[in-house]
């Protein structure tokens, strides 16, 4: 097909911007879904939790319901998105403490490990406080 003939009809054919349904940002032509990716994944992830606030379940029951990797459920886990109802250290396998090991069920820390972590931090910012309040000039200096 000639490159002006095809120009002419392309000039002719209205051009109607693709907007996702939720947040209007535009979208590709070719984009075969109405909402965005970043949409999407919002409206995935409320469906997940609803669901795990509704049922008693595993997060590979999860993964399986939703077609979607059980590491995605994990990093949801891990980033303290999403937790399980009940006894949720026995329901979530391979989701451990950072630090000591321990299943846990959100999240990266344990709670003690946790609150460890949070008096290490305090402890920082207490010792940088009195290491920046009191200098003395020329202190380790030896006198001649």
């Amino acid at each position: 097909m000639d490159f002006k003939l095809r120009k002419e009809r392309e000039a002719a054919r209205p051009m109607q911007e693709k907007v996702c349904k939720e947040c209007q940002r535009t979208l590709s032509e070719t984009y075969p879904h109405e909402l965005c990716p970043i949409c999407m994944e919002r409206h995935l992830f409320n469906d997940v939790r609803e669901y795990i606030r509704n049922n008693d379940v595993r997060e590979h029951e999860v993964a399986e319901k939703f077609n979607i990797p059980i590491s995605r459920v994990r990093e949801w886990i891990r980033e303290g998105r999403i937790q399980y109802k009940g006894d949720s250290v026995k329901s979530i396998s391979g989701v451990n403490c950072r630090y000591c090991g321990k299943p846990i069920a959100f999240g990266v820390a344990c709670p003690s490990c946790h609150s460890l972590q949070n008096l290490k931090v305090v402890a920082n910012m207490k010792k940088s406080q009195n290491d920046e309040s009191m200098r003395f000039l020329g202190k380790n200096k030896v006198d001649d």
